[in-house]
């Protein structure tokens, strides 16, 4: 369940994100415009899962600037959605030395996660942490690579985070299984009430007050 949270959170960032002006501004404007179109046809063709096609644009683009981190990024997520996770990392991982971000840091760890090598996921999301700790997506996925590694105190203290930063029904009931799972019974029911209560339709109708999802990364940089 939490792992789809983090594969969604890559697949609506890559749907959506578009590289910044910035990107280009250095090139002629034929360039400029010719990279603006490739990657157009890169954006498109993920969303199609046209994946070759993509593929051939991004790396285009790079040919053409060999030190875009966003575009090694952006292939990062192309290789990673088709289970190519070592060209993943080693995308990522360009993209990290290329431009520092939490985001490329916290890919790193998702495809850690993936291939289920737990301490270097573990050490690649501390690291995204410590650049940027004020999203509970960050924490849920601390907390999960924690949990495979049998540190139940570690886990519960990143859930208890990301709970802190978004107190929602979602992040509420998986620090209450948490909880469960420690044999921390009352909390668990408390955090089931309140995830409960969140739910309770307002005195206009039906609709719940709080059924958002969890705050997820503002983007995964490449």
């Amino acid at each position: 369940m939490i792992s789809l949270i983090f594969i969604l959170a890559i697949i609506i960032w890559t749907i959506t994100y578009k590289p910044s002006e910035e990107n280009s501004a250095d090139f002629p404007a034929k360039i400029s415009e010719k990279l603006d179109q490739l990657w157009a046809i890169a954006q498109e063709s993920i969303r199609d899962n046209k994946y070759l096609r993509a593929e051939k644009a991004l790396l285009t683009i790079l040919r053409v600037d060999e030190k875009n981190a966003t575009a090694y990024n952006r292939l990062g997520i192309l290789y990673a959605k088709q289970q190519a996770y070592k060209d993943a990392i080693e995308c990522f991982e360009i993209a990290q030395s290329l431009e520092p971000s939490a985001s490329s840091l916290h890919n790193v760890g998702l495809i850690y996660y993936e291939t289920k090598n737990y301490p270097k996921a573990a050490l690649a999301f501390e690291q995204a942490l410590e650049m940027e700790d004020d999203l509970a997506a960050r924490y849920i996925a601390y907390a999960k690579v924690q949990e495979k590694m049998g540190n139940g105190k570690k886990m519960i203290a990143a859930l208890e985070k990301a709970v802190e930063l978004d107190p929602i029904p979602q992040t509420l009931t998986v620090l209450a299984e948490a909880y469960d799972n420690n044999g921390q019974a009352e909390l668990a029911s408390g955090l089931r009430k309140k995830a409960a209560a969140m739910l309770v339709p307002d005195s206009q109708g039906t609709v719940p007050r709080q059924r958002r999802q969890p705050k997820q990364p503002k983007k995964l940089v490449m």
